[in-house]
């Protein structure tokens, strides 16, 4: 047996001796070349889990996990998962936009309803403002139990409306989930048929999948059940949900909710990471303590590489703001790849090729002060390759922001981003 050291040179675990890094393979040419493992594949999923993820992460084993791109992949198997359910259907979506996705989806969330599964859907009224009324209420007139997540109202103040529900979630019969950053709009659909973002889904099937049903149901008691139906609930012991189903396979899960627990996630995996810090960000405007981390890592000789929008975002101001950041974190050896294919959603990141994060959660501000968001962490050494190789694959299309040449950007650029970069906490 050996100790083995955190970045602090505390002892966090005590393993075997064979379970150890070993040493890089030679890299393979690219934009982002690839590394060999990182450890040893001897070492168990449960002791990376203990390394990579904080002591109170705790991880859900057993389940099956699938990574499916954009709404190409990611769209027919929520579907196929609504048209089989038997039970119940469980839908939180930021966005639920009544366009030709929406329509989709209403009519199988309908059908379903009227073969009598339990059908909830929370939407988020900000994000989804553009849907219409009648939409909603011809899912209702059919059976499905819909509604909006804080209607706009200025009289309950400005909290009342920053406070959104961001998440993206799909719960089918307890037995199935999906989560991730797809909302149910046409911006994901594939090109030619909507605006084919890109994006990330984690199917799941296993004992996750409860998790996350809890965390919908949790949402939905907050909202709409008064305080006098709470307290009994409360005092009868709340309300029972079916037990965590069967183990599917043999990915460990933990299902983070709580946005500063998603936050020191990200901390901790990138302060423990020994090989690479590969980070999809659609919205990226990090905090001081995000930064000092991503800046430490590489001036360890970790590989870090930030996916970013390139100019196509839905929210141009808040790509400027991103750009204060490239400078500082270019000069300490990280590299940038801005997406060149329309916009970039995803809210990703992989570690060392093992840890990994799937979700809503985005790095900047709304996310870490006042969304409700959701999170799929791993540490899976599968898993985490592939999604290390969905993202190598994307710089491939893209376009690495070159220091020398951005330094060289007009006065009024630097201008507009330092501006910006002022009121980062208020955007």
């Amino acid at each position: 047996m050996r100790e083995l050291r955190g970045a602090e040179g505390g002892v966090e675990e005590r393993v075997p001796t064979g379970a150890r890094p070993v040493r890089a393979l030679a890299r393979s040419p690219g934009p982002v070349p690839e590394h060999g493992p990182v450890w040893s594949p001897g070492v168990s999923r449960r002791l990376l889990a203990r390394y990579y993820l904080p002591q109170r992460h705790t991880t859900l084993q057993g389940n099956a996990c699938r990574l499916l791109r954009d709404g190409v992949e990611a769209y027919p198997e929520m579907l196929e998962a609504i048209r089989r359910a038997r039970r119940s259907i469980r839908l939180e979506t930021y966005m639920f936009v009544t366009d030709a996705v929406g329509e989709l989806f209403g009519q199988a969330l309908a059908e379903a309803a009227e073969r009598g599964v339990h059908v909830k859907v929370l939407y988020d009224a900000v994000g989804s403002w553009t849907s219409r009324r009648s939409f909603f209420e011809g899912l209702r007139q059919r059976g499905v139990d819909v509604r909006a997540f804080k209607p706009f109202s200025l009289s309950r103040g400005l909290r009342h409306l920053f406070r959104r529900d961001h998440r993206k979630i799909l719960v089918v019969d307890g037995t199935v989930a999906f989560t991730g950053g797809v909302n149910i709009a046409a911006h994901w659909a594939p090109e030619g048929q909507g605006v084919a973002w890109r994006d990330d889904v984690l199917k799941i099937e296993g004992p996750a999948v409860h998790e996350l049903e809890r965390r919908f149901l949790a949402t939905w008691r907050m909202m709409f059940q008064d305080r006098l139906s709470r307290l009994k609930r409360r005092i009868r012991g709340g309300v029972r949900l079916p037990e965590p189903g069967p183990q599917r396979g043999d990915v460990g899960l933990a299902v983070l909710s709580s946005r500063r627990s998603i936050h020191r996630a990200y901390l901790h995996a990138i302060q423990r990471s020994r090989q690479s810090v590969l980070i999809a960000a659609g919205y990226f405007v990090p905090d001081r303590r995000l930064v000092a981390a991503l800046k430490d890592a590489a001036k360890r000789g970790v590989e870090v590489s930030l996916l970013l929008n390139g100019g196509k975002s839905d929210h141009p101001i808040l790509e400027h703001a991103t750009r204060a950041f490239y400078e500082p974190l270019m000069s300490a050896g990280i590299r940038i790849f801005e997406w060149q294919r329309g916009v970039l959603h995803a809210k990703t990141a992989v570690v060392d090729g093992i840890w990994g994060t799937i979700g809503s959660f985005n790095l900047e501000r709304l996310s870490l002060a006042f969304n409700h968001e959701v999170n799929a962490v791993f540490a899976d050494p599968r898993l985490g390759r592939e999604l290390e190789d969905s993202f190598r694959t994307d710089c491939g299309d893209c376009r690495e922001v070159d220091l020398a040449v951005f330094l060289r950007r007009p006065l009024w650029q630097k201008a507009v981003e330092r501006v910006l970069y002022f009121f980062r906490k208020v955007l």
